[in-house]
């Protein structure tokens, strides 16, 4: 289910697509949701792409496909035109659940709250000490828990700014050992520090990869790095 400013943007973006055959400038869609900056823009767009809704094509300016909109509008496009998400790199098979975000005030998103423990805090940066034990529990939305053990991650530092991830925002985590190339993991190396990042493999090694160009991929052998859990959902207070 897609949050109100997240419903407006698709159906523009996809109006604009219609119209003129371009996708509209982040400066015109600021202006159409009325939002202040673009980093709000940025990050629907981030959680419409997470969803299966929209598509971002490489190495090409402003260009953004609409791959099927709410079933409410068009269940016919929807049965068309069938979705699978291209972030993942190999042959395992598995793709990733998109991550949900929900944020606290907004009683569309709540629903029936689920509890899960918040276990510390999480580094999206600079490292930090690894995952600690329980500090206190959190409601989310019960839609974001699928199956499994969760937890959550206070987050600090800002390598993962680029995927929509925030210094201060609380990340939901589903408790896994595996991980597919593209997904995004806690990561605990040398069994001592913790970290937030994408999961890609560079030949037999494992490459730590952030979203913020200001930090490099890191490159560890496959015995340094342990797999903690994939992201499935994320929590932000305003």
């Amino acid at each position: 289910m897609l949050t109100r400013k997240q419903h407006e943007l698709l159906l523009f973006i996809h109006e604009r697509l219609k119209e003129a055959g371009i996708p509209p400038s982040f400066d015109e869609m600021k202006e159409a949701l009325d939002l202040a900056s673009k980093s709000g823009i940025h990050r629907l767009i981030t959680a419409l792409e997470e969803r299966g809704f929209i598509r971002r094509l490489p190495n090409r300016a402003r260009a953004l496909e609409v791959l099927r909109l709410p079933d409410s509008i068009a269940p016919g496009l929807n049965a068309a035109r069938k979705f699978s998400p291209s972030v993942i790199e190999g042959s395992l098979g598995r793709k990733p659940e998109p991550s949900r975000s929900f944020s606290h005030g907004n009683d569309d998103d709540i629903g029936a709250a689920v509890t899960i423990p918040v276990m510390g805090r999480i580094a999206a940066g600079v490292p930090i000490d690894a995952i600690q034990h329980k500090t206190h529990s959190i409601s989310v939305p019960p839609d974001m828990i699928m199956g499994g053990e969760h937890y959550a991650l206070e987050v600090k530092g800002d390598s993962m700014i680029e995927a929509g991830i925030f210094d201060g925002d609380t990340v939901v985590i589903r408790s896994s050992n595996t991980a597919n190339p593209g997904e995004i993991i806690v990561a605990l190396v040398d069994d001592e520090e913790a970290t937030l990042k994408r999961f890609r493999r560079k030949g037999a090694s494992i490459a730590l990869e952030a979203a913020n160009p200001a930090y490099e991929t890191r490159i560890f052998g496959p015995d340094r790095v342990k797999v903690q859990g994939k992201l499935v959902g994320l929590i932000r207070r305003y």
